[in-house]
């Protein structure tokens, strides 16, 4: 590959109508707000999943607005402590969000769960399951076996040897903790639609692989790959002590970085960062597609060259 074309052929995932993956430049990216996360000062009882509905409502809006504006698709990503809290969020997200969704939790019967409720309930084409790991075991592998849901995210994080070649070899053989490698278990479990996120670590761990890592995963698999470069920005204990608009501004500069280095999409952290992050994405894409007009990459029509030049 050269730097801004990849030889292999790039996939293109379609999750109810938004579109990720293929050759930089080609498509806008998909941009993910998490909201209902642990600590959301708009959720008032987080395993009842009691919240603020208006302010709720406010923050997803914003979302929408920004992502018609600028051409950038948005995903609602949604973290639930427990699965009577998933069913309330689903409830009131139904009403406000006609977009993709990832389901989200730290405790696996709850995702499994929340999969298998927006099977019986007809939303399974709209959500993707977050996510396939080495944590992933038997009890969690059955109850979504049966779900319906088809589009997951593969998290490639490899605890016995964290970097790009422990990331990839974790997900074609399954390196030296799997039996078998991350991609094949996910098609195995029924899942079609498969994007990758290689687990950010924290600064000065190693959180600059994310970046080597989407190029050579997309080298390599030629499947739409992702970040939560979020994670980098907020573990950095220096920037902590700093202002509010200077968190802002890494938060710009890391998913900037991140979309330079070929990623489809970015789980961006906090749906409050709405604000900065779709004008930051809007400005990488279009650097990256003007970077590419000699490479017989055509942008598609929504992509932020056409909404904002």
């Amino acid at each position: 590959m050269n730097m801004f074309r990849f030889n292999k052929e790039q996939s293109v995932v379609n999750v109810a109508g938004v579109k990720l993956g293929g050759q930089p430049g080609e498509l806008p990216s998909v941009l993910c707000g998490t909201i209902f996360y642990q600590g959301h000062n708009i959720v008032e009882d987080h395993n009842r999943g009691v919240f603020d509905r208006k302010a709720a409502e406010g923050l997803i809006a914003r979302q929408a607005e920004l992502s018609l504006e600028t051409g950038c698709p948005g995903i609602l990503h949604i973290y639930s402590r427990s699965i009577e809290a998933f069913s309330r969020y689903l409830d009131f997200v139904d009403g406000v969000w006609t977009g993709p969704f990832i389901i989200d939790s730290a405790d696996a019967a709850t995702r499994a769960a929340a999969a298998a409720l927006v099977s019986e309930i007809g939303y399974a084409d709209r959500a993707i399951y977050n996510s396939i790991s080495v944590a992933t075991d038997e009890a969690e592998a059955l109850a979504i076996q049966g779900s319906e849901v088809d589009s997951a995210i593969i998290l490639a994080y490899n605890p016995s040897e964290p970097g790009v070649d422990g990331s990839l070899a974790i997900l074609e053989t399954g390196g030296q903790i799997c039996e078998k490698g991350l991609i094949e278990r996910a098609k195995e479990l029924g899942f079609t639609n498969l994007l990758i996120d290689p687990a950010v670590l924290p600064i000065g761990s190693g959180a600059g692989a994310a970046l080597r890592f989407s190029v050579a995963a997309k080298a390599r698999l030629g499947i739409p790959v992702g970040s939560g470069i979020h994670n980098a920005v907020s573990s950095w204990s220096w920037l902590s002590e700093r202002d509010k608009s200077i968190k802002r501004c890494c938060d710009a500069s890391a998913a900037a970085m991140q979309l330079l280095s070929a990623a489809d999409f970015l789980l961006y952290g906090p749906i409050e960062l709405a604000d900065t992050i779709f004008p930051a994405a809007a400005l990488a894409d279009i650097l990256v597609a003007e970077a590419v007009r000699d490479l017989d990459i055509v942008p598609a029509e929504t992509h932020p060259l056409h909404r904002l030049v």
